[in-house]
């Protein structure tokens, strides 16, 4: 990553506390998915747990959920190789303004530069989105991933492992859905047709400032879900909701970490919530990463689902354009914008 500049710099106030004094039995929940395998499972006990993790956590982890692990290790390994290539050779396949997809080292959240590198690549090619931000533009143009030519089966295993998590994407919004008191198949429609979810690799390679820098700083998930594969070093922190505390997740084998993003926050009507969380980095090891964010349509408007509303619990969201908000966001990886103007409570309702 070359030099420590002044860009990697958190405010005083977001730097990492190298050693949190949390009680270790204040986790995450872990979830056996095993019974949607069998067919005499009964997934009440499953739709519960997922529930109560959605509303005290917005995170859990889960177990025996059907991705092979020789796919994910496959895919962490052309993720190796490619981080390892020349940088100069990286930077044939570097996203820009205009197409947004591919390697980047340069990334930046709430305007302070992120201690990692990354390769982004959308679940389906060839992916329409809005042109612009602008919500009188109604121009589309298409996002088209960028491939690098090494490691030669990099392309192959991507999709293979891009099909496997999103099968399991589905499954979990579906049980999500039943929590919620709806039908399984409730927000599937919003995803079946030009999708614009995206897989990434991120690299964090080792920090010689760790207590000053962050992988990534602190933010919210802006789609439906993140289903997201970590190695054993560990890095990632979530703020608990009951005092604000940043606890880690501990890395466990052969597990995907799932987040709600603000898109189920405002389906639920503020029932489940998108939680802060962060990536802290360590001087000796490097961290590797897989997440696949589940994004919808570009067309689709998002708002609370009417089933939930009454007078006791009237909407706290005006309905937004998934397309445009995607756009905003994506603009963002290049000018510093207000980050006010690209957060769900920029639609919040006054109750």
């Amino acid at each position: 990553m070359g030099e420590v500049d002044p860009g990697f710099v958190q405010a005083i106030d977001q730097r990492p506390k190298l050693k949190p004094a949390i009680p270790v039995d204040d986790e995450i929940p872990v979830i056996d998915l095993s019974v949607l395998s069998s067919s005499h499972g009964d997934t009440k006990q499953l739709v519960s747990e997922i529930g109560h993790a959605c509303q005290k956590w917005g995170f859990f982890q889960v177990v025996n959920h059907g991705v092979p692990l020789e796919l994910f290790q496959r895919m962490e390994e052309v993720g190796k190789r490619f981080f390892e290539l020349p940088l100069e050779e990286k930077k044939k396949v570097k996203r820009d303004m205009v197409n947004a997809l591919g390697y980047h080292d340069g990334e930046h959240t709430k305007n302070v530069r992120d201690w990692k590198e990354v390769f982004d690549f959308l679940v389906e090619d060839m992916t329409m989105v809005p042109a612009s931000h602008e919500p009188d533009d109604k121009e589309l143009r298409i996002l088209t991933n960028q491939w690098p030519q090494y490691p030669p089966e990099f392309r192959e295993v991507c999709q293979e492992y891009a099909r496997a998590v999103e099968k399991l994407a589905y499954k979990l919004l579906g049980l999500i859905a039943l929590s919620l008191d709806q039908p399984e198949n409730k927000f599937n429609d919003f995803f079946k047709d030009h999708q614009t979810s995206l897989i990434r690799f991120n690299h964090y390679p080792p920090c010689p400032v760790p207590h000053l820098a962050l992988g990534v700083g602190r933010h919210k998930d802006a789609g439906a879900l993140t289903v997201l594969a970590q190695d054993d070093v560990g890095g990632l922190q979530v703020r608990r909701k009951s005092d604000g505390e940043w606890i880690p997740v501990t890395p466990t084998p052969n597990a995907y970490i799932i987040n709600v993003g603000d898109m189920v926050q405002v389906w639920s009507n503020d029932k489940y919530e998108s939680v802060e969380h962060r990536v802290v980095v360590n001087s000796e090891r490097e961290r590797f990463s897989i997440p696949f964010f589940f994004f919808p349509a570009h067309n689709v408007m998002v708002k609370p689902l009417e089933e939930l509303l009454n007078d006791e619990n009237p909407a706290k969201y005006r309905e937004y354009n998934w397309g445009k908000f995607f756009a905003t966001r994506n603009r963002s990886d290049f000018k510093k914008l207000d980050v006010e103007n690209i957060q769900i409570h920029h639609f919040r309702l006054p109750q």
